[in-house]
């Protein structure tokens, strides 16, 4: 408890005892607003690949700061993850532009916004 007072994070463990609750590194709650969605395919998937990059440079700058191995390890681990999560956003990204005329392309279909004659 002293080790807890001292850090200042009293607070903190008042409200959440020793368990992870999602926050920002400046003590920011994590709510619903962290997401971004437009509902168009193209927009929605570079939004997520932002997310990805940010989440991965996050994690390189905790590396930077980490010292102890055990810690380190899962950080790499979860590092890698955001990488191959961007990987496979950018596929599927590749996939909808290459789809983007086909008829019906789920809800999108730039043909659907043409004036008819």
């Amino acid at each position: 408890m002293e080790e807890i007072e001292a850090s200042g994070f009293a607070p903190y463990y008042t409200d959440h005892t020793v368990a992870v609750w999602p926050q920002s590194a400046g003590g920011i709650p994590f709510t619903s607003t962290e997401f971004q969605s437009k509902g168009d395919p193209i927009t929605d998937l570079m939004e997520d690949l932002a997310a990805e990059q940010k989440a991965r440079t996050t994690y390189d700058n905790l590396l930077r700061l980490v010292k102890d191995s055990e810690v380190a390890e899962p950080l790499r681990f979860l590092r890698a993850r955001e990488v191959v999560h961007f990987q496979r956003f950018g596929e599927a990204l590749r996939i909808v532009q290459d789809k983007l005329d086909a008829k019906n392309f789920y809800a999108f279909n730039p043909e659907f916004d043409r004036c008819k004659k």
